[in-house]
């Protein structure tokens, strides 16, 4: 498997004109909600695989025990793979999962566009692929389970710009570069707050979805601005880190986040982050275990089905 995905890679660069330049879930390549693949059982089991692009963040934490309590629920069984943010790593663990003849594979990918290879891997062995939280930029996917990050990230940037008044510096702290909630989040922010006068955009950095990446960034971003009134981060982790920073500077300065983990919703509720984007991870979870379900039987699914999001704000 490990030389068809080499040669699977080889083939997407030859046929680039073919394969590339998709939507974000390249939907388009298979009728919508229609399976392709090999939707048989194992002894009569349905086995679901889940690629997870890591579970050193609660957030994916959360969308894991969502989905395995919809696999107990429903009765299958769910083999889960942990990336830990390592492409390469990811890849490897989708090739396990279908050399054990998953039903159904889903995939949170690490990157958006790296992760074309082992679903095309997947297509090829007719292993139904789903996306969740995080799009790929190729192959064929079944269905796309994930909230609509644009338009959390314009719900972010609104609050904003409500708070601070239609004016006023702002940072902004992105996620991993390659990934479509990154992508999406900050095209949603930058939709709300873009050509808005008196309003800047003064620093744009990455910090990886990263807690500790947020801190540092953070503080150096800091000593090259003084004037910042907010700070809008992809995620909670960042946010959390950034608020670090903010405090240990005795700095007053709007913070919101995106997620509403446990820790940034107690940050918020204690008056320290200003807001939080709550996406349900668990719900994504438990949605994409269920589509998966429906796919394994043969049912129509969907091409993308959306989990609401709501805005945390202190009571």
């Amino acid at each position: 498997m490990k030389k068809f995905l080499k040669m699977a890679l080889a083939s997407t660069m030859v046929l680039g004109v073919l394969a590339g330049c998709s939507t974000s879930s390249n939907l388009e390549n298979n009728t919508p909600g229609q399976s392709t693949g090999n939707t048989g059982t194992t002894d009569g089991k349905v086995t679901i695989g889940l690629a997870v692009s890591t579970l050193n963040n609660p957030f994916f934490v959360s969308l894991k025990e969502g989905a395995e309590k919809a696999a107990k629920d429903a009765g299958v069984e769910l083999l889960v793979v942990d990336a830990q943010d390592d492409t390469a790593k990811q890849i490897s663990g989708v090739e396990d999962l279908i050399q054990k003849k998953v039903s159904v594979l889903m995939i949170n990918p690490t990157d958006s566009a790296a992760i074309v290879t082992a679903v095309e891997a997947a297509n090829a062995a007719n292993i139904p692929v789903i996306t969740v939280d995080r799009a790929a930029e190729g192959g064929q996917v079944v269905s796309h389970i994930a909230s609509d990050n644009t338009a959390g990230g314009k719900m972010a940037g609104d609050f904003i710009l409500e708070k601070l008044g239609g004016k006023g510096n702002i940072v902004e702290l992105q996620g991993i570069a390659g990934t479509s909630a990154a992508r999406d989040r900050g095209q949603g922010f930058h939709d709300a707050v873009d050509n808005k006068e008196g309003v800047n955009v003064v620093a744009s950095q990455p910090a990886d979805f990263d807690r500790a990446k947020g801190l540092t960034v953070m503080e150096n971003i800091l000593q090259g601005n003084k004037d910042i009134q907010a700070i809008f981060a992809h995620n909670d982790e960042m946010a959390l880190g950034a608020l670090q920073a903010v405090e240990a500077q005795g700095k007053d300065i709007l913070v919101v986040g995106f997620d509403a983990t446990d820790d940034a919703v107690k940050s918020v509720e204690d008056g320290k982050m200003a807001a939080t984007v709550a996406q349900k991870p668990a719900a994504i979870g438990e949605t994409a275990l269920q589509t998966a379900v429906k796919v394994a039987k043969g049912e129509q699914v969907e091409s993308n089905i959306p989990v609401a999001l709501e805005l945390v704000t202190k009571k």
